[in-house]
């Protein structure tokens, strides 16, 4: 979601991560056709699967640190 920072006079900043939003939210809206129902559930969706990719990264990490403490007690 949007969460622009107020500041004096009630003006929004924006970050770049919401401007790149504000981008495919109007892409999805107006290239692509969808709904505003449709485009927020497309956003939702690629940030569970954002998210999924991010752990499976980091459970791999962790997998590779733990073999080589394993192969490091071996020794």
């Amino acid at each position: 979601s949007l969460k622009p920072v107020k500041r004096r006079g009630n003006r929004r900043y924006y970050q770049r991560h919401d401007v790149l939003t504000i981008r495919q939210i109007r892409d999805l809206l107006y290239e692509q056709g969808y709904t505003i129902t449709g485009a927020r559930q497309r956003l939702e969706g690629e940030t569970g699967r954002n998210e999924a990719a991010i752990s499976t990264q980091i459970v791999r990490q962790v997998r590779m640190e733990l073999e080589e403490v394993l192969q490091l007690l071996r020794r």
